[in-house]
């Protein structure tokens, strides 16, 4: 049986990230602890809420330090996905610098209300495993009011008045800026192919 930790960072969504892997067959664990992430064979980091208090947790219990050192692989989500990043413009944050670049808020206008929630298509995919069976134009769930430009490790694209990053990656780790728990049987394909990654 497919094993994953989840990072017990204080959100709302651990309960349906943790009940929507195990439909898929995984068995998962919610913790906080270096050794058991350190050990685990994937590990995803969840999150919603402010980008500096989720760093302040995660500096609390180390793990700030340990989550760019892990090889295995890793997937962020929405905040999680943001806090891969060097910082983000949500307080002036510093975060975990696997990625380069700054989060930034979006920009509101008419028709166009932030935050951005609700369905949204993904644009420009390139080839990734992460994104194995998913086509342009399929629908994800999104709720953020910050996002990260467009750039190298940009995988796939959400467009919202803007193009922003929808899926990134660099090396072992990913991240998506949408909910893929919470993403129908799009997000199960791409939650099924992060179980297959090693």
């Amino acid at each position: 049986m497919t094993e994953a930790v989840i990072i017990d960072s204080g959100g709302a969504n651990l309960a349906s990230l943790q009940f929507a892997l195990e439909r898929l067959g995984a068995r998962t664990v919610v913790r906080s602890d270096s050794q058991a992430i350190a050990a685990a064979p994937r590990v995803l980091l969840p999150g919603v809420g402010s980008a500096a208090d989720a760093m302040q947790r995660l500096r609390r219990s180390g793990l700030a330090e340990l989550l760019p050192t892990l090889r295995q692989p890793v997937l962020g989500i929405c905040l999680g996905m943001q806090l891969l990043f060097d910082r983000s413009a949500e307080g002036t944050t510093e975060c975990l610098g696997v990625l380069a670049g700054t989060v930034r808020r979006l920009e509101a206008a008419p028709g166009r209300p932030v935050p951005h929630m609700g369905w949204n298509q993904l644009t420009d995919l390139r080839a990734d495993p992460l994104l194995e069976g998913i086509e342009r134009g399929e629908y994800f769930y999104f709720v953020h009011s910050y996002a990260v430009p467009a750039s190298e490790a940009t995988v796939a694209q959400v467009h919202y008045g803007e193009s922003v990053s929808a899926v990134v990656r660099r090396g072992n780790f990913w991240g998506t800026q949408f909910h893929p728990e919470r993403s129908a049987s799009a997000g199960a394909r791409l939650l099924a192919n992060f179980l297959r990654l090693s």
